[in-house]
């Protein structure tokens, strides 16, 4: 049998290998603490929850959605941006209900990829954007996000030639794995560039409710002009704990929610109508409780931060998302640091060159782990002595 050639693009998706290394820990009768995914621990909100249960005994729910979701849905997402980050959006028109963010990112490049176009991706970046111009046929321009940089890509560095043939431009911030930030200064030098080059910029925005310190995330979507070039991808995952539920959207140019649409309509049936139900509800959860939740993961990165410099490691605390992206000690590469931790300390990290070659240097911890599995992968850290390589 003779797969697609495509496939042969496409590396395997870096959470899988991280499943793997932890299954065989197991196997051996290991326990594994694993900082390794960011994936919420702590539960969907009880009255979310609860609207599921009564949607769901509603028949009509029990049928095909639609596509485009319920009005009702795309209305409380427009009430969410306004109320969020000031923005006036057309509930009808520039909006789109998603099956999770991952599913918009990964079809939006069949909609402005053609077999030889060029994507500007950053690097490292979340593995979806590079994969989705794959599928597409098209190719990647690596943006590099180096720490002298702030994380944040280089514009004047891309060649002209790459930005004639350049359809879309990927970001994300809060970013990861980094856990960078964007201003809106940077947001203006994007549209600039983008509107020079006529290329489409897909902001993924999926952070933007995880925050620490007083700092409150910006949308792209609220600097001048981002509406003539831009698409956001947000999702209610992260901000709400519904990871599981899968519910997310797309805001932004209506042209562009159009060709989304097109896409989408012929590749899915929408998000299920009970759902939808529970993402409006949880788009009603006041600023106190996303503080309050928020109060913990800072906890969390507090703690992550200080052991890791107690043992001699560069870490510089994020002002927001769910990650620490952590400097490896010198004469180790990524791979060869996160292996050492597993082997020696029974814990997970992510290799930082699994988000794209810039990452080679770094490893990123999540969060989004329990107290118990925190303490206790914290404990096992804190008492390492780092073998020495030169």
């Amino acid at each position: 049998m003779e797969f697609a050639k495509r496939l042969d693009t496409v590396p395997p998706y870096l959470f899988v290998e991280i499943s793997r290394k932890i299954a065989a820990k197991k196997a051996e009768g290991i326990e594994v603490i694993s900082f390794g995914i960011g994936d919420p621990d702590i539960p969907t909100p009880t009255k979310v929850v609860d609207e599921l249960r009564r949607t769901s005994l509603d028949v009509p729910n029990h049928r095909y959605p639609e596509t485009d979701g319920l009005p009702e849905f795309r209305k409380a997402v427009a009430d969410w941006y306004k109320s969020r980050f000031g923005i006036a959006v057309d509930s009808n028109k520039e909006v789109l209900p998603l099956i999770g963010a991952k599913e918009g990112i990964g079809h939006a490049s069949l909609c402005f990829i053609n077999p030889g176009d060029i994507a500007l991706v950053p690097d490292p970046g979340y593995p979806v954007y590079s994969v989705g111009t794959w599928f597409a046929g098209g190719e990647c321009h690596w943006m590099p996000l180096i720490e002298e940089n702030g994380w944040l890509p280089d514009l004047s560095s891309i060649p002209a030639d790459v930005a004639k043939r350049s359809k879309v431009m990927w970001l994300n911030y809060p970013n990861n794995p980094t856990g960078a930030v964007a201003d809106d200064s940077y947001f203006k030098e994007v549209i600039e560039f983008a509107k020079s080059h006529d290329i489409a910029v897909m902001h993924d925005a999926c952070y933007t409710e995880v925050a620490y310190d007083g700092y409150k995330p910006l949308s792209f979507l609220e600097v001048s002009g981002a509406m003539e070039v831009g698409l956001e991808f947000h999702s209610l995952s992260k901000s709400y704990n519904m990871t599981g539920w899968r519910v997310g959207m797309a805001v932004g140019n209506a042209d562009m929610i159009e060709a989304l649409m097109v896409v989408k309509s012929n590749l899915d049936s929408g998000i299920p109508n009970a759902v939808q139900y529970m993402g409006i509800e949880a788009m009603n959860i006041t600023d106190e409780e996303i503080d309050q939740r928020n109060a913990v993961y800072q906890s969390r990165r507090d703690r992550v931060v200080q052991t890791l410099n107690k043992i001699g490691l560069e870490v510089e605390p994020p002002k927001a998302s769910l990650y620490v992206w952590v400097r490896v000690p010198n004469g180790y590469t990524s791979a060869e640091f996160a292996e050492l931790l597993l082997e020696e300390r029974d814990v997970v990290v992510t290799a930082g060159n699994g988000y794209g070659p810039s990452g080679e240097g770094y490893v990123r911890l999540s969060l989004t782990i329990s107290e118990s599995d925190l303490n206790e992968g914290l404990r096992r850290i804190e008492g390492w002595e780092i073998p020495l390589k030169n």
